[in-house]
Order: structure tokens, then C-alpha cells, then sequence
């Protein structure tokens, strides 16, 4: 048996400085989710068919509110979490702080960030959505927030190869710690895939807000962004997966079977999550259908690894289960620590993403995606994957991170335990209603109040009003996660008390053969490029120059 962790809990600290940065990072990711919540009860009940501009704060229009809840929850929460909690996984998984100045640059730069896009968005000066695509065109403060947020996940990432390459210097011939590896890769992986969105802005859609450019080429920087767009799906998943695999096992009394096979699994997504963007672009002229093939079948080849984590994790849980006492077939899953409420979150996130999963092929296939492209299908899958298996395994992890930061007891652990099924209750009435609707061909990003067509089809109006009762309950479950998370900062009792939950394999890492080159990191990103190269060198070698010919405009307003 082996742990995943260099050094024992009871050994480790961050200095005052790091563990101040990491906690803001998080607090600022807390915050975002509570102003994304309120502006996506907007579009909740916007679907119902209730008038909700002016209600919310950024919502004096529909696209304004519908860009603040993207923007918000997809980037500025996602960046911050996994900022602030894959630091600290590192450096757990080192026995050793990182690199502070970096650590504190990327604190800067993600702040910076979210304030610029924050100021066009609720200044309506960005109604644009979080996707972005020209010809729609925002302020350059946008852009500039936006490119600040990418920056400090490079910070970030530069910090942790540091500290790789200093514990490689005092631990010569030793294997990487497993909680290391997985953190580091996620960011390996988001390093290359975030390129694309950075040269999209950078090069193109900054300069062009600021007027240097007279006019943009939608094809091309639609597809830079799609280079980064899917995955950064990944980039928000993994640091969960990091979660479930090296802490939901030992929160179980479980342990995870193989290190090797954990290894792997993000390896697959170092290499395969990248060349799959053009399956987000099957209805676009200008793009060869063999090179949409490419990318469709790339895209069923990184389902793969989350198929291994499905069985992966499952068969921790049920070695944590069986060693409570569990028995029987499915008799392991009562004994689960379904009363602590930063397991029973991320357990249900679990269970709502194999939902997700499921839709995300119907998506990725091209004859299917014909059918749902651009209707509500879409939100509806996302809604379970980000919206849940990203955001509720959050939530989760706070119950216990927020009380580690903050040497403070969880206040309303009850509540807590019952926030997280009525979240889950929520989003899978709110994905019901929008699927159906979807099936049916309901639009997507769209006004419902001010769409006469929408009371047309009676499908419709059923599925938008089952969608705002879910996103009602779910906007419930959220305001009692910042009930309970707010309560334990402000008046928790103290307690120094709380530990890093990691957990142990059952295998140990292997000191040779094909697992022990699993290490070299430069070879999968290698490999990674090459794969990029053949899914997308014959478009640039056939698209290229681009074609600077259109204006920009702004969205309608409703």
C-alpha cells in the first residue's frame, strides 16, 4: 500500500502569504458564483416566460445578464478554483511552499481580470456571452480582463514547474507524487490548449476593439477559440477529477487501486482534449468535412478516459464502503459518508455528470448534433456537466477547504448536507425541461418575453416552465451554500484542527518498467502537439492568411 503524498498532513504549512493568496483566489471564484447564481435564476425564469430585465443586477438586458452568468461561472469561478486549489495540492504533495511571487502575480492578474470584464459586462459594454465569437465586439476592457485571466493560470502554472523542478533536485530517481502529477497536468495540458484563445484575443479581437484593425475574421478567430473552447471543459474538470480520485477515497475510507491507471487517465487528457475543437463547429462553412471527421472521432477517443474514471473511482468508493461494513451487491453505497456534506456534493455531482457525459455524445456525434445544434439541448447538457459536475464538486470541496483556510468549524452542517441534493434536484428538473425542449427544437440564447414565437409550440412553453421551476430549486440550493460558507468564515468557532483529506493506493507507484516513463512529462506533451498538428495543420495550411474584412456589431438588445 502507498500513499499518494510525499509528507504526512501533520508536517505541512504554508506560510501566512501563500495561504492568504490561495484563500482570496477562492473567495474571489465564492463570489462570482453567488452573482452568477442570481443572474442565472434570470435565465431560469426567463424561460418560463417571466419578464426579467431590470430585475437583476447586469440584466438591463437579456444578452448583458445571459454574458455575466457565462463569464462569471465558466471563467472567472472555474480559473480561480483551480488556481487556488491546485496550488495547494502541490504544494501538499511537495511538503513545500511554492514559488511566491509567482503565486502572487497570478493572485494579481486573476483579480485584474475579473474586475476589467466585470466592468464591461456590467456596464454594457460587453453583451457579447462568454463564448465571444466576432463579429460581436466588446470593449477592450473585456479583453484585456479576459487575457489577464489566462495569464495568471500561466503564473500559476510556471509556479508549479518550479516547484517540480526543485523537488526533482532534492529527490533524485523518485517517482513524482501522484497528487503532484495530476495537478501539474492539468495545467500542462491547459497551457497548450489556452493558446488559442490567447492569440484570438491577443493578436485579433484586443487590437481590433481598440481599433487598430478596421475588421475581423469570424472563421478564424471562431476557431481559435473552439482551439481552447472544448478544452477548457477539461481545464474546469480535471481539477474535480483531482478531487475524486486523490481525496473523495480517503473522505471514504477507501483507496484508490491503481496509481498507474490514474496516471494515465490524464495523460489521455494531456493529448486527446485538445484536437477535438472542430466537433463545436460542425455547421461552419469553411472547414473541410474529413477534417470534422478527424475531430469527431478524436473527441469519442477522450470520452475514453473518463470511462476509466467512472469505474476508477467507483471501485474506491466501494472498497471504502465494503470496509464499513458494507455487503451485498449495492450494499457499499449506504455506507458512504453521505452525512458529510463535502462528500455527499461531490457524490451527487458524480451521478448528475453520467447524465452529462451520456448527452455529450449525442452532441459530439454529427448526424445528432444537427439535431439539437443551437437549442437548449445544449445548455441542458452543460448544465449538467459544469453547472453540476464541476460547480457542485466545488462546493463540496469548500466544505472542507474553506474550514482548513480559515481555521474555522463549518457552521450548519445540515444545511450543507441539504444543499447539495436540492441543487441536484434542481438541475436535473431545470435539464429535463431544457433537453425536452431542445428535442424539440426550442432556440437556445434567447429572450423568451420578447419571442412571439415561443408560445407557438406547446412544447415549448412545458419545457421553459419545468426549466425555471429547476433553476428556482437550484438557485435555492446555491443561496444555502453561501448561507452556510459565509456563516463559517464569519462566526465558525476556531479550529486548527482540519486536515487535507489524502487518500492512499492500493498499488504503489511502480519504480520501472512503461509506468515509472509515465514521469517524463515532455514526452506526452510531445506527443500532444503532434496530434494538434495533424488535426488542425491542414486547415491553417489551407485557410491561411486571414481575411480581416468584417465590422463588428453588437448584439440586439431585448
Amino acid at each position: 500500500m502507498s500513499t499518494l503524498m510525499a509528507v504526512p498532513t501533520k508536517d505541512f504549512e504554508l506560510p501566512a502569504s501563500q495561504r492568504r493568496n490561495i484563500t482570496w483566489m477562492l473567495y474571489l471564484g465564492l463570489i462570482a458564483l453567488a452573482i452568477a447564481a442570481v443572474n442565472g435564476l434570470g435565465q431560469a425564469l426567463n424561460y418560463a416566460g417571466i419578464d426579467i430585465l431590470g430585475w437583476f443586477p447586469g440584466m438591463d438586458t437579456y444578452y448583458q445578464g445571459l454574458t455575466a452568468h457565462g463569464v462569471l461561472m465558466a471563467l472567472v469561478l472555474t480559473f480561480t478554483f483551480a488556481n487556488a486549489f491546485l496550488a495547494l495540492m502541490t504544494a501538499r504533495a511537495f511538503g513545500r511552499p511554492l514559488p511566491g511571487i509567482l503565486l502572487s502575480a497570478a493572485t494579481w492578474a486573476i483579480t485584474l481580470g475579473t474586475a476589467f470584464a466585470g466592468y464591461a459586462i456590467f456596464t454594457g459594454k460587453a453583451s457579447v456571452l462568454y463564448t465571444f465569437y466576432a463579429p460581436l465586439k466588446a470593449h477592450w476592457t473585456f479583453y484585456l480582463g479576459g487575457a489577464l485571466l489566462v495569464i495568471s493560470t500561466w503564473l500559476l502554472s510556471a509556479a508549479l514547474f518550479v516547484a517540480l523542478s526543485r523537488w526533482k533536485k532534492e529527490n533524485p530517481g523518485q517517482r513524482i507524487p501522484l497528487l503532484a502529477y495530476i495537478s501539474i497536468l492539468t495545467f500542462a495540458m491547459w497551457d497548450i490548449a489556452s493558446i488559442g484563445i490567447a492569440v484570438e484575443v491577443v493578436v485579433f479581437l484586443l487590437p481590433w476593439s481598440l481599433g487598430i484593425w478596421d475588421g475581423v475574421d469570424p472563421l478564424l478567430t471562431r476557431t481559435l477559440f473552439w482551439f481552447s473552447g472544448h478544452a477548457i471543459v477539461y481545464f474546469w474538470l480535471l481539477p474535480a477529477y483531482v478531487s475524486w480520485y486523490a481525496l473523495i477515497p480517503k473522505q471514504n475510507d477507501g483507496r484508490l487501486f491503481s496509481d498507474g491507471i490514474t496516471r494515465l487517465v490524464f495523460l489521455m487528457f494531456l493529448c486527446l482534449s485538445i484536437p477535438v475543437g472542430f466537433h463545436h463547429q460542425y455547421s461552419d462553412p469553411g472547414i473541410p468535412a474529413w477534417q470534422k471527421a478527424v475531430h469527431g472521432f478524436l473527441t469519442f477517443g477522450v470520452f475514453f478516459p473518463s470511462l476509466v474514471t467512472a469505474f476508477s473511482v467507483m471501485a474506491a468508493l466501494e472498497n471504502g464502503g465494503r470496509r464499513r461494513g458494507g455487503r451485498g451487491l449495492l450494499g457499499w453505497i449506504p455506507k458512504l459518508s453521505w452525512s458529510d456534506p463535502a462528500v455527499s456534493a461531490q457524490l451527487l455531482a458524480m451521478l448528475v455528470f453520467l447524465l452529462g457525459g451520456i448527452t455529450g455524445l449525442i452532441n459530439a456525434s454529427y448526424n445528432m448534433n444537427q439535431v439539437v445544434h443551437n437549442t437548449t439541448f445544449i445548455p441542458g447538457h452543460f448544465h449538467m456537466t459544469v453547472g453540476t459536475a464541476v460547480a457542485l464538486t466545488i462546493m463540496g470541496v469548500a466544505y472542507w477547504l474553506v474550514p482548513w483556510l480559515s481555521g474555522r468549524q463549518l457552521v450548519g452542517r445540515k444545511i450543507a448536507v441539504a444543499q447539495g441534493w436540492v441543487y441536484t434536484i434542481g438541475v436535473l428538473i431545470l435539464a429535463r425541461g431544457l433537453i425536452q425542449g431542445g428535442l424539440e427544437g426550442m432556440p437556445r440564447r434567447s429572450a423568451v418575453v420578447a419571442s412571439s414565437y415561443m408560445g407557438e409550440v406547446p412544447g415549448w412553453h412545458w419545457a421553459g416552465q419545468i426549466a425555471g421551476i429547476g433553476g428556482v430549486i437550484m438557485f435555492v440550493g446555491i443561496a444555502m451554500f453561501a448561507f452556510v460558507i459565509a456563516a463559517t468564515v464569519l462566526f465558525g468557532k476556531k479550529d486548527e484542527t482540519a486536515e487535507i483529506p489524502v487518500s492512499e493506493t492500493v498499488l504503489p507507484p511502480a519504480t520501472s518498467g512503461w509506468e515509472a516513463k509515465l514521469d517524463d512529462i515532455r514526452l506526452y506533451v510531445f506527443l500532444a502537439v503532434v496530434l494538434i498538428l495533424i488535426a488542425y495543420g491542414p486547415f491553417a495550411v489551407g485557410y491561411l492568411p486571414p481575411k480581416m474584412t468584417a465590422p463588428g456589431f453588437g448584439p440586439p438588445f431585448f
